[in-house]
């Protein structure tokens, strides 16, 4: 399931591509957001780099972006604090419907 909601948010399950060019979105595959990471994948440079990522898209504070699972592999599931579902489905609505 890619979006999920919370009594304190919206859960997200992001599948990472680490090493890219550029951070940014790339779409959705396989029931999880595609998100592409300059960041090499050590030390937690890659997780660091989709909270800051996700943290500018959503326009929350870093604190709001918790990874919540899979710290060392590219499926992971984050929360987003402090935004609805309709909010982050309205941000993610050109990567959602293509």
């Amino acid at each position: 399931m890619l979006l999920t909601t919370t009594p304190h948010g919206v859960e997200l399950t992001v599948r990472v591509i680490p090493r890219a060019s550029a951070s940014k979105i790339a779409g959705v595959r396989n029931h999880a957001l595609l998100v592409r990471l300059s960041a090499p994948p050590v030390e937690g440079a890659a997780n660091e780099a989709l909270a800051e990522l996700l943290s500018a898209t959503f326009a929350v504070p870093r604190r709001a972006v918790t990874l919540l699972s899979g710290q060392r592999g590219r499926l992971k599931r984050v929360a987003i604090a402090g935004r609805t579902l309709a909010e982050v489905r309205e941000v993610l609505a050109p990567w959602l419907a293509s």
